[in-house]
């Protein structure tokens, strides 16, 4: 009997940390998220403004494309997951946080639940997560708003919020 190939998804993920070793933080979480997900592309580190809650140290933020066999659901209680282990405590809305760890895409899936909403809501109009989504997948076409990554980062005010990029090989 031949076993049937699991099916994968492709899924893009947004990583954020401005607590503690930043850089360590976001190597730490690439490291936990096999095996459930495969990183298959990697962006370089973004150094940024905090956004919404402005009195804050700066955020290190990059995107990874990779693959996974999870449900969308059973794929964000595994990314909380990593996130409780690797330290992260509930604190106020858009705060500082040791580790964040988003859905952006789920292949080309639309999904709007009381706790996950894919593509990820406000992705369109943060320079943070749009500047590295360019690194790996700048003709990535979003399924609600029907325009490419690199469209969409063209839309970004001047000031978006990048202080520098930085080596994270």
């Amino acid at each position: 009997m031949v076993k049937s190939k699991i099916e994968m998804s492709t899924i893009y993920l947004a990583l954020g940390t401005n607590l503690g070793q930043r850089d360590q933080n976001l190597q730490l979480a690439i490291q936990a998220l096999p095996p459930a997900v495969t990183v298959t592309a990697l962006s370089r580190c973004y150094e940024t403004v905090a956004a919404y809650v402005l009195d804050q140290p700066n955020f290190l933020n990059l995107a990874l494309r990779g693959e996974t066999a999870l449900t969308p659901l059973d794929l964000l209680a595994y990314l909380k997951q990593i996130e409780q282990t690797l330290g992260r405590q509930k604190s106020v809305r858009y705060g500082p946080r040791q580790i964040d760890l988003d859905i952006l895409f789920y292949d080309d899936l639309i999904l709007e639940s009381e706790s996950l909403q894919i593509p990820h809501a406000r992705l369109h109009e943060r320079g943070f997560v749009l500047r590295p989504l360019l690194d790996i997948a700048p003709q990535l076409r979003h399924p609600v708003l029907h325009q490419t990554i690199q469209e969409l980062a063209t839309q970004l005010p001047i000031e978006d919020g990048i202080l520098k990029i930085l080596d994270f090989s």
